[in-house]
């Protein structure tokens, strides 16, 4: 099957599940998307017992996605420039402590937390992982995906101040999150230096190299939209500045995400404050709400097909299971050490510290990696934990977070 059949296809099932979503079930877009995709794979897997040539030929065309390329080197570009052309300067001023030690030491935190938990855990359930593949999953596992809570928060009565805090860390926490997760893969590499010098070389070439990037990106990007007032054409920009950006971030070995996330704000702030129209403002922020929809949803559709050519054994779902419990634990510990450091500027109380944890969601990011995880590091048992925590933390977190928002301490 070639690229554009395959692209045919997720987008026809992408548009179907948004369509059932909308009509029927009318749950927020992540949630709604998220349960159709679980109920599809699930019927899917059912019907091959029956039409055993149905399970086969989908079983070929998604065994022919390069995951990797696919998501690593494509979507996630779009998914992180899209999230971050929409934060504003001023929001992340008034929170820059919080955002800035959530979306990295936190980061940090819970890949350590969570990867050695994972390595005991797993080990000792008789599936046996390195400990530098059980931080790559601590790493994919640790960025949060808010996005399907906002709207929930909102109407919660959230005070602006936790809100951007969430916006803010998530942002950031995804671009940081790919550089450990990238860092991490490259180290797993057979004869890769392990020496401290090494990995902060390389962690500090993926980051700074990406930062730089995403300034230069940005900046150019920016001056580019405010020499003209066409909106097709500025919209073009923003795309030639993702792809073309995040292609060059590859070849240069530094963080595209980063790069992106970077680029975005600029283009994002500076780019509508002094380079667009209100019109062009408006196609740009539709055009890229479009694409981080789209992209949501063909993810979410990618990890459902994705169950019918993993393994799954009953130990990896008891695995996954337990794994939702030490994943909050150790996001409660991971928001709860920076907390502390804030809470001398700042009162962080102990609800704040909840709805954080609880409103955390885990999400595409973490898909995407997952996803993208080479084959011989064991993809399909971090593919199936992490679908058992995605799946957790949208559909119960996710419908649950608005009720535990409005309850007092």
């Amino acid at each position: 099957m070639d690229l554009f059949h395959l692209l045919s296809i997720l987008i026809v099932l992408s548009a179907g599940f948004a369509y059932i979503n909308f009509r029927i079930l009318k749950l927020p877009n992540a949630i709604g998307l998220m349960l159709v995709s679980l109920l599809f794979s699930l019927g899917i897997i059912a019907l091959g017992y029956v039409f055993p040539d149905t399970k086969r030929i989908l079983t070929s065309a998604v065994g022919n996605i390069n995951f990797s390329s696919l998501l690593l080197e494509g979507m996630l570009s779009f998914m992180l420039f899209a999230g971050a052309i929409h934060i504003k300067y001023k929001d992340l001023k008034s929170e820059k402590l919080s955002i800035l030690l959530f979306s990295t030491f936190s980061v940090v935190i819970s890949t350590f937390l969570i990867g050695g938990a994972t390595f005991y855990l797993l080990n000792a359930l008789g599936l046996p992982v390195s400990f530098l593949t059980a931080l790559l999953f601590g790493a994919l596992i640790s960025p949060t995906d808010p996005i399907a809570v906002l709207s929930i928060l909102k109407s919660a009565g959230v005070s602006k101040s936790l809100e951007t805090k969430i916006a803010g860390e998530s942002l950031f926490n995804d671009g940081v999150a790919v550089v450990v997760f990238i860092t991490i893969l490259e180290l797993a590499q057979p004869g890769a230096d392990l020496g401290v010098g090494s990995v902060l070389t390389l962690f500090g070439q993926e980051a700074i190299g990406g930062i730089l990037l995403g300034i230069l990106l940005g900046v150019l990007g920016y001056k580019l939209i405010a020499s003209i007032d066409h909106y097709q054409v500025e919209v073009l920009i923003t795309l030639a500045v993702v792809m073309g950006g995040y292609t060059f971030a590859h070849y240069v070995h530094v963080s595209g995400p980063l790069a992106m996330v970077v680029a975005g704000l600029i283009v994002g702030n500076h780019g509508k404050l002094y380079g667009m129209s209100d019109l062009t403002a408006e196609y740009v922020d539709k055009f890229w709400e479009l694409i981080d929809e789209i992209m949501n949803a063909i993810l979410f559709v990618l990890i459902g097909l994705e169950l019918l050519v993993i393994n799954i054994s009953p130990t990896v779902l008891l695995a996954g299971g337990l794994m939702i419990v030490i994943a909050l634990a150790s996001r409660y510990i991971s928001v709860w050490v920076p907390a502390l450091v804030i809470s001398l500027r700042e009162k962080i109380t102990r609800k704040t510290l909840v709805i954080l944890t609880w409103g955390g969601l885990r999400g595409g990011i973490s898909i995407a990696l997952a996803l993208s995880i080479p084959v011989e590091y064991g993809r399909d048992i971090w593919v199936t934990i992490t679908y058992i925590i995605v799946c957790f933390s949208i559909l119960v977190q996710g419908m649950t977070i608005g009720k535990l928002a409005k309850r007092g301490t």
